[in-house]
C-alpha cells in the first residue's frame, strides 16, 4: 500500500496520530505583543522548547513504532512461506531447526493441515493452514498500512520540529536585537 492508498484524515486533522501543529511566528513582534507572552522572550522560549521537546519524545516513540513494525512485516511474510511449504507437503521430511543459539534440532516434520500461530502475549493457537494464511495476509495488510501512517506522521513531525526550531530563533534574535537597541548588550565587531 503506497502513501497514495492511505485512508483519508478528517478534513480538521493533518496526522493519523494527533500531532499537534505548530504555528509558524511570521511577525516576531505581533506575536510577542500577545497577552501569554508578555514581551517575555524567555517564557516563550521556555514554552517552545517544551513544545519541542515534547515533539522530539513524539518522534522516538514513532521510530520505535516504525523499527518494529519493519521487522514484523518480514517476519509475517516468512510465516505466510511457512504455510505455503506446509500445504505442499506429501510425505514426511526430515529438517534441522534451530532450538536455541548455535544448537539445531534434527527434526521429522508429517504432514499436516493445521498450523500454530504466536498471536501475542504468550498465546498460541492452531489454526487450519487456510485460516492461518487469511490471518497472516491480514495482519501483513495491516502492518503495511500501520507503516505508511507512521511514515506519514513522521514525515508531518519532522515538518513541526522545524517550525518549533526556527521559531526558536526568530524569537532569540528577536530578543539579542531588542536588548541591543536598549543598550542592555553590546555589539561586538
Amino acid at each position: 500500500m503506497s502513501t497514495s492508498e492511505l485512508p483519508p484524515l478528517p478534513a480538521n486533522q493533518k496526522t493519523y496520530a494527533g500531532i499537534p501543529e505548530a504555528v509558524f511566528v511570521d511577525d516576531v513582534d505581533s506575536f510577542m505583543a500577545l497577552d501569554e507572552n508578555e514581551n517575555s522572550a524567555d517564557k516563550v522560549l521556555r514554552r517552545l522548547d517544551e513544545q519541542h521537546g515534547k515533539y522530539k519524545l513524539m518522534e522516538y516513540n514513532i521510530g520505535a513504532r516504525r523499527r518494529k513494525l519493519k521487522f514484523q512485516i518480514p517476519d509475517l511474510a516468512k510465516s505466510l512461506e511457512m504455510i505455503d511449504i506446509l500445504r505442499k507437503q506429501n510425505e514426511e521430511k526430515a529438517t534441522k531447526f534451530l532450538l536455541s543459539e548455535q544448537v539445531f534440532l534434527n527434526a521429522t516434520v508429517p504432514p499436516t493441515k493445521t498450523v500454530c500461530l504466536w498471536l501475542g502475549a504468550n498465546v498460541m493457537l492452531e489454526y487450519p493452514l487456510d485460516e492461518a494464511e487469511v490471518l497472516l495476509k491480514q495482519n501483513i495488510e495491516s502492518a503495511e498500512e500501520n507503516l505508511n501512517c507512521l511514515e506519514h506522521d513522521q514525515d508531518f513531525l519532522r515538518d513541526q520540529l522545524t517550525t518549533t526550531e526556527v521559531n526558536m530563533a526568530r524569537v532569540y534574535n528577536w530578543d539579542v536585537k531588542r536588548r541591543q537597541s536598549a543598550g542592555l548588550v553590546s555589539v561586538k565587531n
